[in-house]
């Protein structure tokens, strides 16, 4: 989608720093930006983008939600924590509402999805400089109308076959293996998985899907054994 012209003096005075550990992805978002704004700056870490906000002054934040290492939330909530009250943008493929919720609760000003990103990522920044949140609409659809369900029930299939095999004790670089897709993507999916179920480790989202349904763990140790 083709860039929004701003006014040239917009264009020279917004910095935005961009973090995302996917360098092709982040070097999109910049192709994307440098016509409409003046300075960009690209970052591949949570950990960099606290150091980048502590050395130099930004308008704007656009990262995304999973990285390795510290996640786009945590460093939100460290520089939060620090005094650092620049507005951050999350630009990511998690649609949940459930993330969504948490990176809203936690201050972000803005919520947008990887697979409708262009002007709609150019008018969350329009926004979130103005003083105003912006949540992707069918995010937001999904919040309003309750299209979220139970938790679990936004999973897609791939993250329902890595929630089974963590329920059968393999380790992410085995769900990699078996499923060949790599291992950040593992992590990545079961971050969502976590946040969608609302549990913080291995063990306590094993016990939480249980609970919900999601998964039979005498099945699954049954067909282990077999």
């Amino acid at each position: 989608m083709d860039a929004v012209e701003y006014p040239y003096a917009e264009r020279q005075c917004v910095r935005l720093l961009v973090a995302d550990d996917h360098i092709l992805v982040a070097q999109g978002i910049e192709q994307l930006l440098r016509p409409c704004f003046g300075h960009v700056r690209l970052v591949n870490s949570g950990e960099a983008l606290m150091d980048a906000l502590m050395h130099h002054t930004y308008d704007v934040v656009i990262t995304d939600v999973s990285m390795d290492g510290m996640s786009g939330i945590e460093a939100m909530q460290q520089t939060r924590r620090l005094g650092c009250t620049v507005p951050f943008i999350f630009l990511t493929m998690h649609g949940g509402a459930a993330i969504a919720a948490e990176a809203i609760r936690s201050g972000a000003s803005g919520y947008v999805l990887k697979s409708s990103a262009g002007e709609d990522l150019l008018h969350a920044i329009r926004e979130v400089l103005a003083g105003r949140t912006y949540v992707a609409s069918s995010v937001a659809l999904r919040a309003i109308h309750g299209m979220e369900g139970q938790p679990g029930s936004g999973l897609t299939d791939k993250q329902r076959r890595i929630l089974e095999y963590v329920g059968k004790g393999l380790r992410s670089k085995q769900i990699a293996y078996e499923l060949g897709i790599s291992v950040r993507t593992v992590e990545s999916h079961k971050y969502t998985i976590m946040q969608e179920l609302g549990v913080h480790g291995t063990v306590e989202l094993v016990r939480r899907a249980e609970e919900l349904g999601l998964l039979d763990l005498r099945t699954l140790r049954t067909a282990s054994v077999a």
